[in-house]
């Protein structure tokens, strides 16, 4: 029992509900447009949830490898750090993971497409190949572009566009570039999990060289930044709702927002960067039900 424990903790299950976010909105938002397919919806979820936990078994195996999980680290011990897990055994877990999310994606790349649509099978084949790598590229080698800063591009990126315009696309297989505003605060907010974890460790990173985007900007400058960026995603989802409905269903995920707002304040004051670990399960959970509430909202 301790074993499999040890190894749910290196799977990080309080970032998972982040992750499924993106897949609820573009799933929302494609049956909103009479389009929606149960078996897209459950490898949608399984392929992201596949890509997470190989996410979270890269950054244990890569911070762990490079000395960044230490004494001085805040927050949860690591697997790799207290030696729970060996790094055989975590790559091992790495190639299992990539192995098992691969056949994921490319079952919902053929419910998807099936055998019509060539072109765009190989697009999200390769999509689901760079995510992968992305997953991988986090923590893990020399060029590991968490350790340079660019953590938050990638997350925004894949948390917010890939995740929720892809899989809006995978039920619709068009456009509709309107759905950019909610794929864009979705993509905030996962940023601001990030941004929030970078705070908490941020002495911590930068005594082991992680030049985080928070080691760059500094402690005050790095509250600033969170603060836009829930802001900003408060924003993008009340322009889109403005836009195509302006009914009082459509702004249901207000409410999600109070927790953040009650967040921000604590983050203003905050001295201790210990006291930021809870925040990141805040963060974390509200993005999660605002995207529920969005969903709800759009189909009520």
């Amino acid at each position: 029992m301790r074993r499999i424990s040890t190894w749910v903790s290196a799977a990080r299950l309080r970032t998972l509900p982040l992750s499924i976010s993106g897949i609820f909105v573009g799933s929302a938002l494609a049956a909103k447009a009479g389009n929606f397919n149960f078996s897209i919806f459950t490898l949608a979820l399984g392929t992201t949830l596949g890509l997470q936990i190989l996410s979270n078994f890269a950054n244990d195996y890569g911070d762990g490898i490079k000395g960044t999980d230490n004494h001085e680290r805040v927050g949860p011990q690591r697997a790799l750090q207290s030696g729970l897990i060996t790094r055989k055994e975590m790559l091992w877990a790495i190639v299992i993971t990539v192995i098992a999310t691969l056949i994921m994606a490319m079952l919902l790349i053929y419910a998807s497409f099936g055998s019509k649509n060539i072109i765009a099978s190989v697009f999200f084949f390769i999509l689901g190949l760079v995510s992968i790598a992305a997953a991988i590229k986090y923590t893990v080698g020399n060029t590991a572009y968490g350790y340079r800063g660019m953590g938050d591009i990638f997350v925004f990126i894949f948390f917010g566009w890939v995740a929720v315009y892809g899989s809006y696309y995978l039920y619709q297989q068009d456009h509709a570039w309107i759905n950019l505003l909610p794929a864009t605060a979705i993509g905030l907010l996962s940023a601001a999990v990030l941004n929030i974890n970078n705070m908490r460790d941020r002495k911590s990173d930068k005594n082991a060289g992680k030049i985080t985007l928070v080691v760059k900007l500094g402690k005050e400058k790095a509250k600033t930044y969170h603060y836009l960026l829930v802001v900003g995603a408060l924003f993008f989802l009340l322009i889109f709702s403005a836009m195509v409905s302006r009914e009082l269903n459509d702004f249901l995920y207000i409410f999600g927002f109070i927790p953040l707002i009650i967040h921000i304040f604590r983050v203003v004051k905050n001295e201790d960067p210990k006291e930021l670990d809870p925040e990141l399960k805040v963060v974390a959970l509200s993005t999660f039900f605002i995207s529920i509430l969005f969903a709800v909202g759009i189909l009520l």
